[in-house]
């Protein structure tokens, strides 16, 4: 299982997003979805209007259940944690401090970057 910081792979690259965060998170959904990565998607901030939590083809899209600094970062780490088997997790992520707490239950970690990188090569 893929675990992605949504807001860490959106701004990986200075293209704007901040503009449109809506339309940012939209778009990474949907290059997941096209390069057919089964990935459960975790944003911070309010629900987009239009992008429902739940699934949305290969893609498991999911809100930080509270506001608030760490709040999707605190929902991946119990995301993992309850996982029957967290060492088949990849989490994507930046974040150090969340990356240490999956580590510990034994989730690889890819940096946002290097996982965005791959995902544009992958989409051609």
């Amino acid at each position: 299982m893929i675990v992605v910081d949504a807001m860490n792979v959106i701004g990986c690259r200075p293209d704007g997003w901040w503009a449109d965060r809506d339309g940012a998170l939209i778009r990474l959904v949907e290059d997941l979805g096209d390069a057919g990565v089964r990935a459960l998607v975790v944003a911070d901030g309010r629900p987009v209007p239009s992008l429902p939590a739940g699934s949305h083809g290969v893609v498991e899209l999911a809100y930080a259940s509270r506001r608030g600094p760490n709040a999707a970062d605190d929902r991946i780490a119990e995301e993992v944690a309850a996982m029957d088997d967290p060492s088949a997790a990849t989490v994507v992520t930046s974040d150090r401090e969340l990356a240490r707490q999956v580590r510990r239950h034994g989730a690889v970690v890819v940096g946002a970057r290097a996982f965005r990188d791959r995902l544009d090569r992958r989409l051609g």
